[in-house]
């Protein structure tokens, strides 16, 4: 009698309800250990939140140091002490930000004078034009709007002290985070060089080998964004302040000064010394020419956001352009200001440190040889012969396990008889 197909199997072929039970397994698997993640994430969001008003004094006390690492460096093959090289360099580095500051003043000074006569006489002419038709605007009815301004701005005394009160406070906060960033600045060109072998002491030799391969991908990769972002300010300021110098702007090198520092703040930056060079040459020479002016800050800054910084910054920190834009566009809702800024940077180290554990996962799985692995350090090379060590462990235990499955059989159910017990099947399918 033949058997019907339902009730038939080839001995070979695994079930259905075996084959998605499987698949549900994995998932739940997967979702567990995501889930766990995803909370180890919050929390360590949550002391971020806690604990940044310490945080960011030091993220920005190391941008600083990559700038100043290489003098730093300079003096020290050449044995200046430590302490003396640092304050130096540090010194040195507030001189000529302060001297550039002291170059354009005079400057700004000595045209101040001729763009407040122009201010005046604009404000007639102004006043004139709109006397005329169509506007029809008489001296009686402007009067009335200054009165209505002035009542205005007297109701609200309470809402502007209190504004202005919280802006003082702001700006004494930021010369105590500027007091610190420099402090840290200090301490880290005088001691950095003993930090990761003092890390290497506490955490043992091969979590220090990995965190000195990783701390020194990061770095040069700090380094290498602030060498793009100095270069990119340095042609945005080049070009605005040819085209003030050609459109006749007065305050052309002093407003190509604030370009180029401005071009370190994101957003702001940019739309705060685009304004001011507008509403200079709107001042001094017109509508006609403040357009113009208009036209090229927006030009550069299309230049800037969609092929200098993106190309640039993707090539020194090996990021797409699109994760750059992303990455900005990211840290500039959850953060503001700050967040734009330290977005890239940020974006560039998360990058390092995935891309090492993905060359630690191909050197333990024996995808790769740990020659094939490119390092910046000898603990690096350390760390991927480790691996490579490891790998060649782990297939030789399997190759005996595979053996032992074979001598001691398989169970009903596809699991060694060797791994039976309760417990032991419960982890196997949780997290084998």
């Amino acid at each position: 009698m033949q058997q019907s197909p339902s009730t038939t199997q080839d001995p070979g072929v695994n079930d259905r309800g075996a084959v998605i039970g499987d698949g549900i397994t994995w998932l739940a698997r997967w979702s567990l250990r995501l889930l766990l993640v995803a909370v180890g994430a919050a929390v360590c969001w949550w002391l971020l939140g806690v604990l940044w008003v310490g945080v960011f004094p030091v993220i920005l006390a190391l941008i600083v140091t990559t700038v100043l690492s290489g003098p730093m460096s300079w003096l020290r093959r050449r044995r200046v002490p430590s302490a003396l090289g640092a304050a130096l360099v540090l010194l040195g580095s507030l001189m000529i930000f302060f001297g550039v500051l002291g170059a354009i003043a005079p400057s700004m000074i000595s045209q101040a004078g001729d763009l407040a006569d122009s201010a005046a006489e604009g404000l007639t002419s102004l006043q004139e034009r709109l006397a005329q038709p169509p506007f029809n605007v008489d001296s009686q009815t402007i009067d009335q709007g200054v009165t209505t301004a002035t009542q205005w701005l007297q109701e609200r005394g309470g809402d502007i002290a209190s504004g202005a009160l919280t802006g003082a406070s702001a700006v004494g906060s930021g010369l105590v985070t500027l007091v610190l960033v420099l402090v840290l600045v200090f301490f880290f060109l005088k001691d950095g060089p003993a930090f990761l072998p003092f890390v290497r002491g506490v955490s043992g030799e091969r979590a220090g080998d990995h965190f000195t391969e990783v701390a020194t991908r990061a770095w040069n990769t700090l380094g290498g964004f602030v060498r793009t972002q100095a270069l990119v300010s340095l042609v945005d300021a080049v070009l605005i302040g040819a085209g003030l110098l050609l459109l006749g702007v007065p305050l052309a090198f002093p407003l190509a000064v604030l370009t180029f520092f401005g071009g370190f703040i994101p957003i702001i930056g940019a739309f705060s010394v685009g304004a001011l060079s507008v509403l200079v040459a709107l001042v001094a020479q017109g509508p006609t020419t403040a357009l113009l002016v208009l036209a090229l800050i927006i030009a550069v800054q299309q230049l800037e956001g969609n092929v200098l910084q993106p190309f640039l910054q993707g090539r020194s920190m090996q990021l797409h352009a699109g994760v750059i834009l992303l990455a900005v566009a990211v840290g500039g809702t959850v953060a503001g200001i700050v967040g734009a800024f330290l977005s890239v940077p940020i974006a560039a180290v998360g990058a390092v440190v995935l891309r090492y554990l993905s060359e630690q996962a191909n050197l333990r799985s024996g995808s790769v040889r740990a020659d094939g692995v490119p390092t910046e350090t000898a603990e690096g090379r350390r760390a991927a012969a480790r691996a490579e060590q490891a790998a060649v462990v782990a297939r030789a235990r399997a190759e005996r396990a595979a053996r032992e499955d074979a001598r001691v059989g398989v169970g009903v159910d596809g699991v060694p008889a060797r791994r039976r017990g309760l417990f032991v099947g419960i982890a196997d399918r949780l997290f084998g």
